[in-house]
């Protein structure tokens, strides 16, 4: 029997996608009981830009989960991204009250953090606790209850324009939804793919969404660092049709069929003694140089399955060297904006890439050439039920809303931390619920 329902529901460039699950009793992941995909309306580079294709599209997605799952959902849990997003580290000290620390000495110096200055055209998304120090003694997870005279506490604060922000809510609101938590992109991802071991390690995920690139750097456990830039899959389309002179249409059915066509062409050219990714490294290569008849015969991918009314065949490495462009620029991107933060993309733990861009062919490849370091693609983990589909890691995002419902307000060290901002009504009880959740 199902204690609670959480309905998370990811707004972003290329789709809508809800996700509602039901929690059982004891100790068992959720269930996913309703899903639906509708393509996205309304929004680019993860901002409204149309009040009411966005709200039409996010009342088709929730209304086909709701069908889905038999059951009407009250209120959601919503991804927020785009350019908009940015971060700091904050640090709150008080002096402790009594002999020990208590609830009101952790909201205290949790709330002196809170104080920075932020410009009245943004708001507080997230006020995320790294750890606590207690007389300099730092690496404390949970201080109520020690004794000492001064207590700090170390957050990281991700804030969004109020202009988007309320955007959004109206979008949700006008489809009679309360809202239980608006949340980062790259953070809900982070719930989903990356492990604990890599969080302490130090990892840099990026979600490479339809229109943006969320970026999320975790150091010792805790997150560091927050940002977005404006470039993602839609970029990719656009420059496929363009290099590859066919429809915009025509060019996404390309990029999400590219591999298993690539991998049918492999089957049925064993007997070749070149592999595959050597072929498209040794085609690609030769940039402006001649190529021979017999190496354009290998280099070309028939597409006649797909039904394309431009073409029947496209060049392999034409085809990749279009996406290692485009990759190279979104990683320039990101390593640019990380570097202007004081922080370095080289983490110890890797890269992890998710979100629908995520399975590009060879993106690990991109990856790891442009930043140094060995990377992964993260496939989203935690749920049961009709998991299938939501397999992907287009759908980290939306699953790890589900995984932060859950975690909401517990455990600062593994990351899994405290949801709080000014974005919700409840902060203080936000606050109070967490610091419980800390007490054995």
């Amino acid at each position: 029997m199902a204690k609670r329902i959480i309905t998370a529901l990811d707004v972003g460039s290329s789709k809508v996608c809800t996700i509602i699950a039901a929690v059982p009793e004891g100790k068992e992941p959720p269930q996913v009981i309703g899903v639906y995909v509708h393509p996205s309306s309304g929004v680019k580079k993860g901002v409204i830009v149309n009040i009411d294709e966005a709200t039409n599209a996010i009342a088709e997605s929730v209304a086909a989960a709701e069908r889905m799952a038999g059951i009407t959902v009250s209120s959601v849990y919503a991804t927020i991204g785009g350019k908009h997003i940015t971060s700091l580290n904050s640090r709150g000290v008080v002096a402790v009250s009594h002999e020990e620390i208590s609830e009101d000495d952790t909201f205290r110096a949790i709330e002196n953090a809170r104080t920075v200055s932020i410009p009245p055209s943004r708001e507080i998304l997230h006020i995320i606790p790294r750890e606590f120090l207690v007389d300099s003694e730092g690496g404390i997870i949970d201080p109520i209850g020690m004794s000492g005279s001064r207590l700090e506490v170390d957050t990281h604060i991700i804030s969004a324009t109020t202009t988007a922000l309320q955007n959004l809510v109206k979008c949700i609101q006008q489809n009679g939804l309360g809202i239980e938590d608006i949340v980062f992109t790259g953070w809900a991802s982070s719930h989903a793919v990356l492990t604990d071991t890599e969080k302490e390690l130090g990892v840099m995920l990026l979600d490479i969404g339809g229109g943006t690139t969320s970026i999320c750097i975790f150091q010792e456990g805790a997150i560091a660092y927050s940002g977005s830039v404006p470039l993602g899959g839609i970029s990719v389309t656009s420059d496929l049709a363009i290099g590859l002179q066919v429809s915009l249409e025509e060019a996404e059915k390309l990029k999400l069929a590219y591999k298993r066509l690539l991998e049918q062409g492999i089957s049925r050219t064993k007997t070749e003694n070149l592999d595959e990714p050597a072929l498209l490294r040794k085609a690609s290569d030769k940039k402006g140089d001649s190529i021979d008849s017999e190496e354009l015969d290998k280099d070309e991918l028939d597409v006649s399955s797909l039904g394309l009314e431009s073409t029947t065949k496209i060049s392999r490495s034409l085809y990749q060297q279009i996406i290692d462009a485009r990759l190279e620029e979104i990683f320039e991107m990101v390593s640019t904006q990380v570097s202007q933060a004081g922080f370095d993309t080289g983490m110890p733990a890797g890269v992890v890439l998710t979100g629908g861009s995520a399975q590009l062919f060879d993106i690990t490849r991109a990856a790891q050439k442009s930043f140094g370091v060995p990377s992964r693609v993260g496939e989203p983990c935690g749920l049961s039920g009709m998991v299938e589909e939501v397999s992907g890691p287009d759908f980290a995002s939306c699953q790890g809303l589900v995984r932060h419902a859950m975690v909401e307000d517990v455990d600062v060290g593994s990351g899994k931390v405290a949801r709080t901002g000014s974005a919700t009504p409840s902060f203080v009880s936000k606050i109070i619920k967490w610091i419980k959740s800390l007490i054995p």
